[in-house]
């Protein structure tokens, strides 16, 4: 296949009506396929079903400490829990608060604390004149999502193979400081599937901030999500690396077990410093008396260690390994040597990050929809909604059965193909 811009404008021309074709007959299929979000399929949630099982009314609810899970009390999360998702988070039991249903929850929280309490006795965020946030570019809508709702200014930072540009982050942080966090996905980023380097983590934890109060939100929501047994990523514990670089209290670590469980009925965490810790417990013990002892409970019954939760992580592996496998395959057959388009490769999470040709990506998304498959908006992945190059599509492949996400992936690269020709056409 030649590449479309090296073609003629009669070449073009005679390619879009036989593209045009194509769109036609899927068209008439009358499709309705969701590649929106990177929901688990039905057979994910299917393999979590025996955690059902594990309580019932006969189940003695009594922790090893002897905490009734039925009652009242505990407000950081049994230590049974503690030590599940410690581990799975690579930090120590003490330096973690358990919390309900949801790490978006949670980072909200810390947010609004910020907003209306400060950080640590500094100056609560709203009597500031103005407070920034760095946000790693393409990233995580719904992060972006809440520091917009509390009137945050966001500032891009482009993402590189190796995470965010450092020198970018190192240079408005030390000068500026109303630069108060920056949003990190550094494990199979959404979208892109990129993990922080060495270099990289080693470098946010030797951050020298103008704030007092700046933090890392560190939010570890692929950390075990692996596609591949032995080709997985590697990320460093950046708690023990701040710590070790002299500032231990620059960093929040959030999880949860939402993709590893149930979404919406998992159970999430923050890991911080113990200095961090008690601040954040002076709100938590007016906002609650204790989040859900049983639902933690059922989860250590389940998955019962660590082995037990990567032996999980292997079943859900083995349901999503073939669905990336085949939408990159079918991106490489159709779109490989045309020059349209660039795409990722991740050996885990749950997003294929596509950069189309610039000024592209909403028309493409439109294109999908109009044929019967819905994607994630085009410019979801950059704060306000506004990808300034309109390029970046996020591709979900988890949801969809396999049959489905065959059609919907070849519709996708059928309309990345009609998009680009009718653009490059313009310019002929």
């Amino acid at each position: 296949m030649a590449l479309y811009q090296e073609m003629s404008k009669e070449e073009l021309l005679a390619l879009k009506n036989e593209l045009d074709i194509q769109y036609k007959e899927y068209q008439a299929k009358g499709l309705t396929l969701d590649m929106s979000r990177g929901k688990p399929s039905a057979e994910q949630l299917d393999i979590s079903m025996g955690m059902m099982d594990v309580l019932n009314s006969n189940s003695d609810l009594t922790c090893e400490d002897g905490t009734d899970c039925r009652n009242y009390g505990v407000l950081d999360g049994i230590s049974e829990a503690k030590e599940l998702l410690a581990d799975m988070i690579e930090v120590h039991p003490d330096n973690i608060i358990i919390y309900g249903n949801s790490s978006l929850n949670v980072m909200y929280d810390t947010i609004s604390r910020s907003m209306t309490h400060g950080v640590m006795g500094n100056t609560p965020w709203c009597k500031l004149d103005k407070v920034k946030f760095l946000c790693p570019v393409p990233g995580y809508d719904r992060h972006f999502a809440i520091t917009e709702y509390f009137g945050i200014e966001m500032i891009n930072v482009p993402m590189t193979p190796e995470g965010p540009d450092m020198d970018m982050v190192e240079r408005l942080v030390a000068e500026d400081d109303a630069i108060k966090g920056i949003w990190c996905v550094p494990k199979y980023s959404n979208p892109q599937g990129i993990t922080y380097s060495d270099e990289t983590v080693r470098r946010f934890a030797r951050l020298k901030p103008a704030a007092k109060d700046f933090r890392i939100y560190w939010d570890n929501a692929y950390g075990v999500h692996h596609l591949y047994d032995h080709d997985q990523d590697y990320l460093i514990e950046i708690i023990a690396e701040c710590k070790r670089a002299g500032n231990p209290d620059m960093v929040y670590k959030f999880c949860s077990t939402s993709k590893i469980s149930f979404p919406g009925s998992g159970v999430a965490a923050v890991a911080a410093s113990p200095n961090n810790l008690v601040d954040i417990k002076k709100q938590l013990k007016i906002q609650t008396i204790g989040h859900d002892k049983v639902n933690q409970l059922r989860h250590v019954r389940f998955y019962k260690d660590i082995h037990g939760m990567i032996e999980h992580m292997r079943l859900h592996a083995n349901i999503l390994r073939p669905k990336f496998e085949l939408v990159l395959n079918i991106l490489d057959q159709e779109l490989g040597d045309c020059g349209i388009g660039s795409w990722t490769r991740p050996k885990g999470g749950y997003f294929i990050s596509f950069d189309a040709m610039e000024g592209c990506a909403k028309a493409i998304v439109a294109k999908a929809k109009k044929a019967g498959v819905v994607m994630t908006p085009a410019g979801a992945t950059y704060p306000y909604g506004k990808d300034p190059m309109d390029s970046n599509i996020r591709i979900a492949p988890t949801y969809p059965p396999i049959s489905e996400l065959e059609v919907a992936a070849k519709l996708f690269a059928l309309c990345v193909k009609l998009v680009s020709v009718e653009k490059i056409l313009e310019s002929k």
